[in-house]
């Protein structure tokens, strides 16, 4: 071959950009301990957990994480893998349809893997039932055969540890959530303060440099979440470089204005949510199946991505009868409560 030819299948193509410039959010995790911003008792927990199994000599016993999308479920296992110098085998929930699936995955693990499955209360109860084995015990019981003539096969499995994560906990069955004999952590929302950290570390990363409020714009509307946070980053970069302004306050307002983001970080989705309430149901309280039904929107997507951020900054309330605004809702919305919520603005 000419080295005319291998230059060729060495460089890139015209036009494409290298993998590190694709795949951004692999880029801007954390790959440090030092690095990783919050979550402070995990940290320090998992330090223990994992200093107490290296002077053992075993590895570290199953972990489970919690708590909304982006906070850094993800990151940890990645953490934990590089921090033990054990491989990391990821999966996920609904990767893993059948028994089959699960058992391929256990024994191709080798003494001291790490194994991540994400969206773990995913599984169902059948495939299960074969996980408690094995993280209790270190054994794969497989089913051969059907009715009077099946009989069970016992696999021993190497010693390996199950880093798992969900965002709905309560959906993980009782006896599943107790066999996470290292610990079931909640991972809570970061401060404003966390999160202009992260930003400067981002944009160091992403060779942009955030001017004198920047950063601060982008915290405030960010969700008290790093991946949002990163996300109106990227964004107001490119803002920035197609219109070649510098990445200052007014740079963010414009960019974020033009993804329907409002300065309390409300996406257009979670304003069309307070204005039906509002409108419709009269400030509520209104039952999620009929709130979901007007907005013509999934109950699931309102209860994990609209209400944890508006019960956050508490404009709206979760009653028996539903949900309800607060008068900071109507404040925000522009709109005069109803009288019976105007006296708690007074």
């Amino acid at each position: 071959m000419s080295s005319k030819s291998t230059k060729e299948k060495s460089d890139p193509e015209e036009g494409v950009q290298p993998s590190s410039a694709l795949y951004l959010d692999h880029e801007l995790r954390p790959t440090s301990w030092p690095d990783y911003v919050g979550q402070k008792a995990i940290k320090d927990n998992l330090n223990i957990l994992l200093k107490a199994a290296s002077g053992r000599g075993t590895p570290p016993e199953h972990v489970l994480f919690y708590g909304p999308p982006g906070l850094g479920k993800t990151t940890l296992a990645h953490l934990v893998a590089r921090e033990t110098g054990r491989n990391l085998k990821i999966t996920s929930g609904p990767a893993i349809e059948r028994v089959g699936d699960l058992a391929s995955i256990l024994t191709n693990l080798t003494a001291g893997d790490i194994l991540f499955i994400d969206e773990i209360h995913r599984l169902n109860k059948t495939i299960e039932e074969v996980l408690y084995p094995a993280m209790e015990s270190g054994v794969l019981d497989i089913i051969i055969g059907k009715g009077p003539s099946a009989r069970t096969l016992q696999l021993e499995l190497p010693p390996f540890t199950l880093l798992a994560a969900t965002t709905r906990v309560a959906m993980i069955s009782s006896p599943l959530r107790s066999r996470f004999s290292g610990g079931v952590f909640r991972l809570e929302f970061y401060s404003e303060e966390e999160i202009e950290e992260i930003l400067r570390r981002s944009a160091k990363i992403l060779g942009v440099t955030l001017e004198k409020g920047a950063e601060k714009e982008i915290a405030k509307r960010s969700r008290f979440t790093p991946r949002t946070a990163n996300y109106f980053l990227k964004r107001a970069r490119d803002f920035a470089q197609v219109e070649n302004k510098s990445l200052d306050k007014n740079a963010v307002t414009e960019a974020l204005k033009l993804l329907g983001v409002d300065e309390k970080g409300l996406t257009p989705s979670d304003r069309k949510l307070l204005e039906v309430i509002a409108d419709k149901f009269s400030g509520g309280p209104v039952g999620l199946g009929t709130l979901a039904a007007a907005l013509s929107e999934e109950e699931a997507t309102i209860e994990e991505f609209n209400e944890p951020y508006l019960l956050q900054l508490g404009l709206i309330e979760r009653t028996t009868r539903g949900r309800a605004l607060t008068p900071h809702a109507y404040a925000h919305l522009g709109k005069t409560p109803p009288k019976n919520l105007q006296k708690k603005l007074l």
